[in-house]
């Protein structure tokens, strides 16, 4: 019996209804090519000297935060494309002993409201307070410093990158999760590992933690890729950790000068963790949960290399001041500032759970990674640690605590 081959054909209105909404999709298409908007995002580096690699494997970057504030451009021009919205970047960078304020007078001139700073803590506040400052919205994509939350607050800063303290307690939660409780903690020379330390001080104090045995860090490593160097921290590290038991060594080198020399080599055999080994960070190249396999994918083909916490804090600036104009359906940039404060705002950021800025300080809640060399560890907050507001709210400096003034 052959087999009859069925067409469905529309009947004559329906295909002239079908063409009239064809063509009005085209009108409209064409009407939103022609009536899109443009935003500019500024972006404010400093020229910095990289660290000498300290292994093998280390890469040499020189355009960390760059890269990530030029991918979440590209993200959202690629969302705001559907809105009549396109987004471009404009870069400044500082020479060494340059001041931003002839950088915000350029961009305030060219009516750019929302500026990723990638600065230390002293170009950030002078850049705050530059005439034309006023009129924008900073965010704080490079600078840890628990202070600019603070007393150093500014009404025009956001703050995407992780302060101190927010590494300090997730790392503090896993430790105390684990049953880590008393801890070594060994500090470097430099003013960002004494701040560091301070976290952990605090942080140990905040979950029930105690340091039995504080140190500093005194003895100057030799090169431990050199022919000798590796006998020398074979035998030094040891002397310098033989103070007695504890759980875990906690270490404040934000400088990376030796703490990456302790593993292996302590006195007692104890996990590292802190500013190496076991580590608390904002983004790592490790993490591919929640969806970050696509994000490390995509900015890897990008910059050809990994990730790195201030390329992905540039990168959340950036994807913040988008989702605000995609939920707005507008460039408005008093509206967009207003809606990032506000209680609406959630930003999907691949850890998980929607990230917001906390309206007392400006600093954006998030997850902390807790990371290994290879693999991700955990996240915090940790099971069982809760809050009234949110569970995110556990790490880093709360309403009640804290002495910013907006």
């Amino acid at each position: 019996m052959p087999t009859s081959r069925i067409q469905h054909v529309l009947p004559g209105p329906s295909r002239i209804r079908l063409a009239l909404a064809f063509v009005m999709l085209l009108a409209g298409a064409v009407h939103g090519l022609a009536g899109q908007q443009t935003m500019v995002i500024g972006y404010l580096g400093e020229q910095r000297k990289p660290p000498p690699p300290l292994g093998p494997l280390d890469e040499v970057v020189i355009d960390d935060g760059l890269q990530g504030a030029r991918l979440g451009i590209a993200d959202d021009d690629t969302t705001g494309r559907f809105l009549g919205q396109n987004f471009r970047l404009q870069q400044v960078i500082l020479a060494p002993g340059e001041t931003p304020a002839e950088a915000v007078r350029q961009f305030a001139t060219a009516g750019i409201s929302f500026v990723v700073a990638d600065l230390d803590a002293a170009q950030l506040l002078q850049a705050s307070a530059a005439p034309g400052a006023e009129r924008m919205t900073l965010f704080n994509s490079r600078d840890p410093d628990d202070s600019l939350r603070q007393e150093g607050c500014r009404r025009n800063v956001l703050h995407t990158i992780p302060s101190r303290a927010m590494l300090a307690d997730a790392l503090a939660q896993y430790l105390v999760w684990k049953g880590w409780q008393h801890w070594f903690l060994l500090t470097g020379p430099h003013p960002g590992d004494q701040a560091m330390a301070s976290a952990f001080r605090r942080a140990a104090t905040r979950f029930g933690a105690r340091i039995t045995v504080d140190k500093p860090w005194t003895f100057r490593p030799a090169n431990g890729r050199a022919d000798t160097g590796h006998v020398t921290l074979q035998t030094e590290i040891p002397a310098a950790t033989q103070v007695g038991d504890y759980d875990v060594l906690v270490v404040a080198d934000e400088v990376d000068e030796f703490g990456a020399y302790l593993s292996g080599r302590t006195a007692l055999p104890r996990t590292v963790a802190g500013t190496q080994g076991l580590v608390a960070t904002g983004w790592s190249a490790v993490d591919e949960e929640w969806g970050a396999t696509q994000l490390q994918d995509r900015f890897r083909k990008q910059a050809g290399r990994w990730m790195l916490p201030s390329d992905y804090a540039a990168w959340l600036a950036v994807k913040s001041v988008g989702e605000a104009a995609t939920r707005l359906h507008s460039l408005d940039p008093a509206a967009i500032a207003k809606y990032l404060r506000s209680d609406d705002f959630l930003l999907a950021g691949f850890k998980g759970q929607g990230l917001s800025f906390r309206p007392w300080d400006g600093q954006m809640r998030q997850p902390i990674l807790i990371a290994g060399p290879r693999l991700l560890v955990s996240s915090s907050p940790q099971p069982g640690f809760l809050h009234q507001r949110t569970p995110l709210d556990t790490l880093g400096i709360d309403l009640e605590e804290s002495t910013c003034k907006l």
